[in-house]
């Protein structure tokens, strides 16, 4: 089981390129990325996200790219020789009026523009290369910050798993003494209205009728077998979130038809508590992949 929170970070230096990913998930229906990285890396986007998506399934992930180029070929400094014509065009006119002419290489470095820097085109095949790996790198911390959390998750869902089991097993063993409970007041208030003994065939009748309308032996059943289901899918190493969504939707469902349908005080008190764990089950599973 894997948490949907998590956190890498990563530095790979090849050929002169230094490339630093910083990776942050947090819980998301589906897989969302977002990414801030230099202009000159988004052509790299495209396999970032491919890299990404065979790692993770949900969550989500904000990508922070830093990079160097420290190569000797990353930059060409171009002169812009008409400019600096007009530079000295325009410094000839004072240096007639009797100023020292004191231009020298450096002096005519400093002039605005003269000089300009270009960043060269990035080798797309070598960044990428560089930025799958670096990625592949951060992910690796990312997905084992998630799945330490993922494990600790798991020991409380399973805490609360055995609670509704639990219950489950209380309301169980306490269903068949409903009936004979409810026809034990059906025929002591009968008894009470009328002043004589309420006729057996027609007592028996309305208990199965009671009983019938109350019945939640499948109820019972199926919440046996979601909460196996439960069980088996928090060993699974797959992505289990939506599947596990489902499951609790139906512990909500099966729970909701045995209140509705139950007379009896004790099983809606148990109920009433199981629905209060099945919500705790609910908003731990919105950060489970």
């Amino acid at each position: 089981m894997l948490s949907m929170t998590g956190y890498g970070r990563a530095f790979r230096e090849i050929d002169g390129r230094q490339l630093t990913i910083e990776l942050k998930s947090v819980n998301h229906r589906f897989l969302d990325l977002a990414f801030r990285m230099p202009r000159n890396l988004m052509f790299a986007e495209e396999a970032a996200r491919k890299a990404i998506g065979a790692r993770l399934s949900r969550g989500h992930v904000d990508v922070f790219a830093t990079y160097k180029n420290l190569r000797s070929d990353a930059r060409t400094v171009n002169v812009d020789r008409a400019l600096y014509d007009a530079y000295a065009r325009a410094l000839g006119t004072v240096s007639e009026a009797g100023l020292k002419d004191d231009r020298s290489l450096m002096a005519i470095a400093k002039l605005p523009d003269v000089l300009t820097v270009t960043e060269a085109e990035e080798d797309q095949e070598a960044v990428t290369a560089l930025m799958v790996e670096t990625l592949n790198a951060a992910l690796d911390q990312l997905v084992d910050m998630r799945r330490r959390e993922g494990e600790a998750m798991k020991r409380d869902l399973s805490a609360h798993v055995d609670e509704i089991e639990r219950m489950t097993g209380e309301i169980k063993a306490r269903y068949p003494q409903t009936v004979e409970e409810y026809r034990n007041r059906l025929k002591a208030a009968v008894d009470e209205l009328i002043g004589q003994q309420m006729d057996e065939t027609r007592l028996l009748t309305e208990v199965a009728v009671m009983a019938d309308r109350s019945a939640i032996d499948e109820e019972i059943v199926r919440l046996g077998s979601h909460v196996e289901a439960l069980r088996k899918l928090f060993e699974d190493e797959k992505p289990i979130g939506r599947r596990l969504d489902f499951l609790v939707q139906e512990l909500n469902r099966e729970t909701n038809t045995i209140s509705s349908k139950s007379q009896d005080i004790p099983i809606t008190r148990l109920t009433v508590d199981m629905k209060a764990e099945i919500e705790k089950l609910r908003e731990q599973l919105q950060n489970v992949e």
